[in-house]
């Protein structure tokens, strides 16, 4: 009734909308990787070249210089600072990997040792974040180490087969390249088994021998177990590409490419500024010996010659001219992009940046926070990754030694991160004695943790009973003895 009284027209339904993907998966992660490698040359040849629509070729990268006016594109570096900065906070909080049974412990440690893991274990992280996700792949070469090796392989070098949401095979690609010829090996790590197989640049498979490097490879090698020789790694899900990891870069393009222009603006801006002198001819500096006039100095003698006005009253004198230049709105324009790139990833602070200036140290605390979100994230999953990656290790390693492989249980742990000050610390406690809601000993366990062992908390325990009178003795009521003779009738 409401429709026919007010003529709506219902929507039709239309049949297909086509929408072109402007990037493939690989040549996003390619982005991504420009993004942190940093050089401004090689994101305006990507940015040129990959522009093919309409919002590609309206970005600062894109942007192709006129004849006369040349744009001097500087990059911020950002990229490359956030995900090195959350890698190194996560990596100095790894207080290392428990194992069950402990006799495992020793072993575990010689192999860490052999492949580096603490040095893997970051560059995977910085990967991982940038590519969005990758593989460690567990492989035996007993000419180079006589322990399982471990390494990682990004995003744009791995493929999963997934089976009802679960893992089947983990592919592995690695390139090569011998007498101008492209070859591609395809690595199958699954369930029991590992398959090479080499492909040419046409796509078509030929012999393992064709490339030195997998000369001594077999087509196919079988172990018991059901278990495989690789564990993914994947902080976020790529929204784009289903079963596929997402980039904290990602999302954070056209971010970054905007503070990019707002730095290179800024700098233009200041080139453009400087001081000109404007100097009338019969003014100019002329060489005493030969009285013909001195070219200009870019750094001590800087002018531009002018000719003689010929209007009635001119007078020939030095003009020295600087452009103003809008600094107070190229600073506040450069905050808020910079918020814009940062947000919802990590803190300005954690970067050494402070846009306020006048923040306290409460206030730099708060900010932490959404470093401590991103950082909860990584920590998570590494906290189901790491055991799963130490299991496959060591079951790789008694395969090697001719024994049943075992089933292993591994435990991470991990610090905290932006605690609060000894200063702080000291303030809280102290205020909660005072009010005596907290004991002696919480109050050292609070302090000093695990910094201290045991025996020092208790000593300091004593001695702070010690001084505040706790450890003193009530005095006791002496009474002599009963006398041993026997009391008479009348004492009764």
């Amino acid at each position: 009734m409401i429709m026919k009284m007010l003529k709506i027209q219902p929507a039709i339904e239309r049949q297909q909308i086509i929408i072109t993907e402007p990037l493939s998966y690989r040549t996003n992660v390619l982005r991504n990787r420009l993004w942190f490698r940093g050089d401004p040359s090689e994101l305006e040849q990507f940015a040129m070249q990959t522009a093919t629509d309409a919002v590609s070729k309206a970005r600062f990268w894109a942007a192709v210089a006129t004849e006369g006016l040349r744009i001097r594109k500087i990059h911020s570096g950002l990229p490359a600072m956030v995900a090195e900065t959350l890698s190194d906070i996560v990596l100095a909080d790894f207080d290392g990997i428990d194992l069950q049974p402990k006799e495992m412990a020793d072993n575990w440690q010689e192999i860490a040792k052999s492949n580096k893991f603490d040095e893997l274990l970051g560059e995977s992280i910085t990967d991982t974040l940038t590519a969005g996700d990758g593989a460690f792949k567990v492989t035996v070469d007993t000419e180079v180490s006589k322990y399982p090796i471990v390494e990682f392989y990004s995003g744009d070098q791995v493929d999963y087969k997934r089976k009802r949401g679960r893992l089947q095979e983990v592919l592995f690609y690695t390139d090569y390249r011998v007498k101008d010829k492209d070859y591609r090996l395809i690595e199958t790590f699954g369930r029991g088994y590992v398959r090479c197989q080499l492909l040419n640049d046409q796509g078509k498979e030929v012999a393992l021998n064709t490339v030195p490097e997998t000369a001594q490879l077999q087509p196919e090698i079988t172990y018991s177990g059901d278990w495989i020789m690789a564990v993914p790694v994947r902080f976020f899900k790529s929204a784009k590409w289903p079963e596929r990891g997402g980039s904290i870069f990602d999302r954070k393009n056209d971010e970054f490419d905007a503070l990019d222009e707002v730095i290179s603006q800024w700098m233009d801006a200041i080139r453009s500024g400087r001081v000109q002198k404007y100097i009338p001819e019969d003014l100019v500096p002329r060489n005493p010996n030969t009285g013909e006039p001195t070219r200009p100095n870019p750094f001590d003698n800087q002018f531009i010659k002018i000719g003689r006005p010929l209007a009635e009253d001119a007078n020939d004198k030095i003009q020295v001219v600087q452009p103003p230049i809008m600094y107070q709105a190229f600073v506040e324009s450069y905050a808020s992009t910079l918020d814009m790139c940062l947000q919802g990833i990590v803190s300005p602070s954690t970067l050494g940046i402070d846009l306020k200036k006048r923040d306290n140290a409460e206030a730099q605390r708060e900010k932490e926070k959404t470093t401590l979100y991103t950082r909860g994230k990584l920590i998570e999953v590494l906290n189901s990754v790491l055991p799963q990656l130490v299991d496959v290790v060591l079951k790789v390693n008694d395969t090697m030694n001719n024994r049943t492989a075992g089933n292993y249980e591994a435990s991470v742990t991990f610090g905290e991160y932006a605690s609060p000050s000894f200063d702080d610390i000291v303030a809280t406690v102290g205020k909660a004695r005072s009010f005596g809601i907290m004991s002696i000993e919480q109050s050292v366990e609070e302090l000093y943790g695990d910094s201290w062992t045991d025996d020092e908390k208790a000593a300091e325990v004593a001695r702070l009973k010690e001084e505040q009178g706790l450890l003193v003795e009530e005095p006791s009521l002496k009474r002599d003895p009963p006398p041993d003779e026997e009391l008479d009738d009348e004492d009764l």
